[in-house]
């Protein structure tokens, strides 16, 4: 393992990570002794619509995926409606391979809490929620401590800094389930339904919570607010790439030697991300790799170079997504990880609609056939109309996502299909995991 060099160092970019390593970090005397809440007094110096405008110019896009502009979304609430405004904040952060939600709200719970007062101020809204992933229980904990912090403090509840403004966050443990991290899924989960996605239009800027106009962002994207609105929109492009401002964090996972979380410009290279993470472990050589999580399609070695941020990834035929960076090896196999995240996708379908149900399903045995050296050449024929089946004609993006890893690997690896197919390679799989695959 060799030290990245000094230039590739400086990329990394401590924003919202900076305050991480900071003792008691998630406290609230820590957080406001590190410009903690300065952002909020300031905010609420500005007209609501002011706020809006502000957020659109300053180019911040969300963070949960698909990288829609943070002001934009805010804009699109009606005013002077009658009914009351929601904002809920997407913490479900189920995607394989994510982790940077998690630790943000572990390590700067505070970050979301302001960024999300300064939201509800600019939507005019007097309630909010954070819907968090069942198994997230010590996030969980940890969020509902700081809430109660804010309480004493005076930054929630009635007349937040005799601004005239007022709010309540409710933190909201889901049941584990993928699906809800689907906007309209979770809206319906977080009502004390069944968690599946609603038929759109309407919309949720119109019809969200309680059917009623409802922002909804990721939790990297409010946790952003309070940073931007301090030091500026200006700023917040200059750290970033045209079209995609800001600072991303990239969880990285997989075969290299620093596995973790790196905070950096949007626009960074995987090739610079492998050697802040000290490079690929010994022996190992990058075969293929996931930009943002495995409903993303995989990428190669050939891509090493493409500039992590919307518009670079989706040059390359993929999506930035949650960046959830999972870097496998040459001593990896393409047709099994593919399998193993159908597996993943099979589990979580909600069952809604018939082509991500019954897609999802017959993929999934058709790759254990495949695996078990009984696949035939037609079975690659029926994997991609499968996916044609799917992607488009799902219910929500869950079936799309599911794709992803399949129309990939088959683009790139092709021949690893045929070698389990025509006998060159070794079955990964028995015959006792073929019972139920025909």
């Amino acid at each position: 393992m060799t030290s990245p060099r000094p230039e590739v160092l400086a990329k990394l970019t401590p924003v919202l990570t900076k305050r991480w390593l900071s003792p008691d970090a998630w406290r609230i005397d820590t957080y406001e002794q590190l410009d903690g809440y300065q952002a909020l007094r300031k905010a609420l110096k500005s007209d609501p619509d002011d706020l809006i405008a502000f957020m659109k110019d300053s180019g911040h896009r969300g963070r949960g995926g698909a990288g829609f502009p943070v002001g934009m979304k805010w804009a699109f609430i009606p005013q002077n409606d009658g009914k009351p405004h929601y904002l809920v904040v997407n913490a479900d952060e189920g995607e394989p391979g994510t982790c940077k939600d998690l630790p943000l709200m572990m390590n700067d719970p505070h970050a979301l809490i302001e960024g999300m007062i300064i939201a509800t101020w600019a939507i005019r809204s007097n309630k909010a929620f954070v819907y968090i992933r069942g198994e997230a229980i010590h996030a969980a904990r940890r969020l509902r401590n700081a809430v109660e912090e804010a309480y004493a403090k005076g930054y929630l509840g009635k007349d937040i800094l005799g601004s005239g403004h007022d709010l309540d966050i409710v933190i909201h443990s889901g049941a584990g389930a993928y699906i809800c991290g689907e906007e309209t899924a979770l809206l319906d989960s977080l009502e004390g339904y069944r968690g599946q996605p609603r038929l759109r239009p309407p919309f949720p800027a119109t019809h969200g919570v309680y059917g009623c106009p409802t922002v909804i962002n990721n939790v990297g994207s409010i946790a952003s607010v309070p940073h931007i609105v301090l030091n500026g929109g200006d700023w917040w492009k200059s750290l970033g790439s045209e079209n995609s401002a800001g600072t991303m964090i990239y969880s990285l996972s997989g075969r290299v030697a620093n596995p973790g979380q790196y905070e950096c410009g949007m626009g960074i290279t995987l090739r610079e991300l492998i050697e802040l993470a000290g490079g690929m472990l010994p022996g190992h050589e990058l075969k293929f790799w996931t930009p943002g999580g495995s409903s993303t399609p995989m990428l190669t070695a050939e891509h090493l170079d493409v500039p992590l941020d919307f518009d670079g990834v989706a040059k390359a035929g993929s999506i930035l997504g949650t960046t959830a960076t999972m870097i496998f090896s040459d001593r990896d196999c393409p047709v099994y990880a593919t399998y193993r995240w159908l597996m993943f996708y099979t589990h979580e379908s909600c069952g809604k609609c018939t082509p991500c149900r019954e897609g999802n399903f017959w993929m999934t045995r058709t790759f254990r056939r495949i695996l078990s050296g009984k696949g035939t050449h037609a079975d690659l024929d029926t994997l991609l109309d499968t996916c044609d089946n799917l992607l488009g004609r799902s219910f929500c993006g869950l079936g799309d996502g599911a794709t992803s890893s399949v129309t990939s690997s088959l683009q790139y690896f092709k021949q690893d299909y045929l070698d389990y197919i025509e006998g060159h390679r070794r079955p990964l799989l028995n015959e006792a995991d073929l019972v139920g695959a025909h």
